[in-house]
């Protein structure tokens, strides 16, 4: 339901047009929407004071008003029916009217006045917001190598900068090289200053290589080991953890430890670890040979059987 006008206006009852007038100009000032934009309660202020305007500056509408024959809408408060020929009128001077109307029922001048004040302060804000713009600081752009184990775990690095000082650079876990960091407000002088933006390569590690979110790791065993099988110590990122080898492994053969890979990051979950056994010989062994000649009449597996036909 519509709000008493009077009360929307702040205006007595026995206000005068001018006085009507006067408040509706002084709050369409304050409460129009384009010198508040974004502000829905400026906006329905401004509706509110708009309608109420339209019901007491129209001397017919007024007066009914104050009979109590419609209500703050406009609208018909008892059972009577508009004589023939009204309905227009009615109609038109409804909500449903209003979308036609210009929505102030001021003159010229007192329009002119809002409207200018309107475009003075639409031109001060562009202003303001070039100014902005203007100050703001620009973006840098720096290059970081970052250590394997830093990339895949997480740490910090410092960068030194190529116009003197450093940076700290928290690493997230799980970085890859390509990566841009966004250090905010460590860019170039300004208001607001600009951002610093590091693109990340990661550095190689000797023995350890990345898939996906998984760890794979080529580790040498002696054939000792791959034949008989045990318990040995392997490398993951997060320190030596021990593992068996089955017995009669072969070169290739591709071991897993569950959760020793990419810790979870971000939707990522945590990655795995893998062992990629490598045979050695680790040089002459006079025992190994021995044995091996005493066993050259026995039954041996050819590991290249199929393969000679293959061209």
């Amino acid at each position: 339901m519509a709000e008493d006008p009077y009360k929307v206006l702040g205006v007595p009852r026995t206000a005068t047009d001018k006085q009507i007038r006067s408040a509706f100009l002084k709050l369409a000032k304050t409460s129009h929407p384009d010198l508040n934009p974004g502000d829905k309660n400026a906006e329905e202020r401004f509706k509110a004071i708009n309608a109420a305007h339209d019901l007491l500056a129209d001397k017919e509408k007024r007066a009914r008003f104050d009979r109590g024959e419609i209500d703050a809408s406009g609208q018909e408060t008892g059972p009577p029916q508009p004589p023939p020929g009204s309905r227009y009128r009615q109609h038109a001077d409804g909500p449903a009217g209003a979308r036609y109307s210009t929505g102030f029922g001021a003159d010229e001048d007192d329009l002119g006045d809002i409207l200018s004040e309107m475009f003075r302060a639409r031109a001060q804000a562009n202003a303001q917001a070039q100014a902005r713009r203007a100050r703001a600081g620009a973006d840098h752009q720096y290059h970081l190598t970052v250590p394997f184990l830093d990339a895949v775990r997480g740490g910090s690095q410092r960068l030194s900068l190529p116009e003197g000082g450093t940076l700290d650079v928290r690493i997230p876990a799980g970085l890859v090289s390509g990566q841009v960091l966004r250090l905010r407000g460590k860019g170039g002088a300004g208001d607001p200053p600009g951002d610093a933006l590091i693109e990340v390569e990661v550095a190689p590690h000797p023995f350890f290589r990345r898939e996906g979110n998984d760890i794979v790791c080529d580790l040498p065993v002696t054939v000792t080991e791959a034949v008989l099988g045990g318990r040995i110590t392997v490398p993951t990122i997060g320190g030596p953890v021990a593992m068996s080898i089955p017995a009669g492994s072969d070169t290739g053969t591709r071991l897993r430890l569950r959760g020793r890979g990419v810790p979870a990051h971000g939707d990522v979950p945590v990655g795995d670890a893998y062992v990629v056994l490598k045979l050695v010989l680790g040089g002459p062994d006079p025992g190994l040979e021995k044995f091996l000649r005493e066993r050259q009449d026995a039954p041996a597996h050819n590991p290249r059987a199929g393969m000679e036909d293959a061209a």
